[in-house]
């Protein structure tokens, strides 16, 4: 149970931020030596980032309803192109996660030596984004063809390594978002993609798991909550001024060492 309110908050604390908390959760048994907490535990703590972050943006949740609703409406609005944008850079991400779900390509990637390249490959693209990137635009100003490029990049994202927070985060710098608004539509941009695959698991959970497991995804959805949130907190109110440059710095290091344990202690 130790290991797993562990697993909780090292999830809660890197999900929305460009580290991916993916890696950290496979990464993580290796480090403790515990086994694999396997993928109904990392999707539980997911979901409870997913709470997080509804909470902490409950403005822009309430305008995305309302969006939803106006689009039923056929009312053309602001709330309506922030749901639809996001609808549509779902998708991608859906098709290709469940693709490789039914294949079993998810458990093949959960891999080392491929998590150490991610991490290194994408930290140095995060950090051209930032440095090229324009800071005028904000999610208002999200087109279709926006919406579709960042969705197209976050299907990377299933890669363990590369980071949901960070692809989005790039693709929103290099279309000239300012740092908080790239920021803002990955962390919203989340709600749709981990919903539907929480859901998914929940049922799958219910279905197969004997009362531990559900009562241990239970207790890690509430740790994850309260570490995504603050997490969130910290993040949104310092990236404008710190920048991405600390998180890239971040991933180099990780990345080099993981590669370095791979084919040199491994």
């Amino acid at each position: 149970m130790f290991h797993l309110i562990l697993l909780a908050i090292v999830q809660g604390l890197t999900e929305f931020l460009p580290i991916s908390s993916s890696a950290h959760l496979i990464l993580l048994p290796g480090i403790t030596g515990q086994e694999d907490q396997g993928l109904l535990i990392d999707v539980a703590v997911h979901v409870g980032s997913l709470f997080a972050v509804m909470v902490y943006f409950r403005r822009d949740v309430g305008h995305m309803f309302l969006g939803a609703g106006h689009i039923l409406k056929r009312k053309k609005t602001e709330y309506s192109r922030l749901f639809g944008t996001l609808v549509v850079a779902t998708i991608p991400t859906i098709f290709v996660g469940a693709i490789l779900y039914l294949t079993g390509t998810t458990e093949i990637l959960r891999n080392m030596e491929i998590i150490g390249w991610a991490v290194l490959i994408f930290g140095l693209i995060l950090y051209e984004a930032d440095r090229i990137g324009m800071r005028f635009k904000n999610i208002t100003d999200m087109t279709v063809r926006g919406a579709i490029f960042i969705g197209l990049m976050q299907v990377l994202s299933l890669v363990p390594g590369t980071s949901r927070a960070g692809i989005t985060i790039t693709a929103g710098r290099f279309l000239g978002y300012e740092r908080s608004e790239a920021a803002r539509f990955s962390m919203l941009l989340s709600i749709p993609t981990i919903g539907i695959i929480g859901l998914l698991a929940t049922v799958e959970l219910i279905a197969a798991g004997g009362p531990y497991l559900q009562l241990s995804a239970f207790i890690v959805m509430v740790f994850s909550f309260i570490a995504a949130y603050a997490s969130i907190w910290f993040f949104m109110r310092l990236v404008n001024r710190i920048g991405l440059l600390p998180f890239t710095i971040y991933r180099v290091v990780l990345g080099v060492g993981l590669l370095g344990y791979v084919y040199f202690i491994a």
